[in-house]
């Protein structure tokens, strides 16, 4: 920055991004100085390097933000893992499965692992089962990156998010829905009725 620059010559663009040209070090410090600004080499490697016309205050808390961001895209791009077992109720896998959901929208690919314990590897349709399930419940919010296979007594599958919204995981809805479903006539019709002959 300024006079800590070695080049002698320099291509120059201000502060509004305009290309002034190649000019000496000095002309180039001069213009900076004549706006009350500084003068910082931003491609060095350059020939001449190229040097921009700034204030340094606000150009470093700009780089200094973006290199953040770059930071947090760099992290988004982690994978997670989830791992259980066969046996999990629908209760857990529902619960993990809101944990995927909040890694998939924090922008994580996900690797979900079903494991196999003892004689639960003479039935390993169960594992792609439940991987269906769940490949089926997110629908269209994910992108699966790797299917669903085998790797001795683990089944893995990988999936991302596609950029749409992802509901609430639904893996419980199916074992509650009847039930809620199959009371309301019960008890709804008996309130209807009881009603209008209490009224007369």
């Amino acid at each position: 920055m300024n006079d800590q620059i070695r080049a002698q010559t320099l291509r120059v663009i201000d502060e509004d991004g305009k290309q002034l040209g190649v000019l000496s070090k000095q002309e180039a410090l001069s213009l900076a100085q004549e706006r009350d600004l500084d003068l910082v080499e931003i491609s060095p490697d350059a020939d001449p390097p190229v040097c921009k016309i700034v204030d340094w205050g606000k150009f470093n808390y700009q780089r200094t933000k973006q290199l953040q961001k770059n930071r947090k895209t760099a992290k988004s791009l982690e994978m997670k893992q989830m791992r259980f077992g066969l046996k999990i109720s629908q209760n857990d896998l529902d619960i993990k499965m809101g944990k995927v959901k909040k890694f998939l929208e924090a922008g994580h690919k996900v690797k979900i692992t079903a494991f196999y314990r003892g004689r639960e590897q003479a039935h390993r349709e169960i594992g792609f089962n439940i991987a269906r399930k769940v490949i089926e419940d997110f629908g269209d919010t994910i992108i699966v990156d790797q299917q669903p296979q085998l790797a001795g007594k683990q089944l893995n599958f990988v999936i991302r998010s596609s950029g749409k919204k992802a509901p609430a995981p639904k893996l419980v809805a199916p074992v509650a829905a009847p039930e809620t479903v199959a009371a309301a006539p019960e008890t709804a019709p008996i309130e209807a009725k009881a009603s209008p002959e209490g009224e007369k």
